[in-house]
């Protein structure tokens, strides 16, 4: 393998770390790394912060501004996805002269929710969201949030280092 590689002992021998997966050397004999082999639990990202249904619009646009990331969760007392706040719903709230400030999350939220259960496996996840146009999607355990997984994500899992940077 190319790329920055790190020896990780398992229960088989030594192996290999990449992209968060544990390679060990029985798969190199294989042929290697397969994609197929990747559930959303192993390029989910965690934990995950979600917004509640009365938590104020205004709320939600700073915590998108201030994790760096476009869209946020919304979920129920339990757990469960209720809904979404992406940055676009923010904006299409505020040209439709709603106040962030008094406005909630259900009031600006999308309630056409995608989610992925966390033994689903990545090339499935990569399907529904480009069918979908997804660019973040919840990850579910039993029906409850556990963790989210982004286009970038599944390329950074994807994608070995070729440069290494020198201190």
């Amino acid at each position: 393998m190319s790329g920055l590689c790190f020896e990780y002992p398992t229960m088989t021998g030594k192996g290999t770390l990449k992209a968060g997966v544990v390679i060990t050397e029985l798969d190199h004999e294989k042929g290697g790394f397969n994609m197929k082999d990747l559930k959303a639990s192993d390029v989910m990202v965690r934990p995950v912060i979600s917004g509640k249904r009365n938590a104020s619009a205004r709320d939600v646009a700073l915590q998108l501004l201030t994790g760096l990331y476009s869209g946020m969760p919304i979920t129920d007392e339990k757990g469960k996805v209720v809904g979404v706040v992406t940055e676009l719903d923010l904006l299409r709230a505020v040209q439709e002269g709603k106040e962030l400030v008094k406005a909630t999350a259900e009031d600006v939220m999308c309630r056409d929710v995608v989610t992925a259960d966390v033994d689903t496996p990545v090339t499935d996840v990569i399907k529904t969201m480009t069918e979908k146009n997804i660019i973040r999607l919840p990850i579910t355990k039993e029906g409850i949030l556990v963790g989210v997984v982004s286009r970038c994500d599944i390329l950074k899992s994807l994608i070995e280092p070729e440069f290494v940077a020198y201190m």
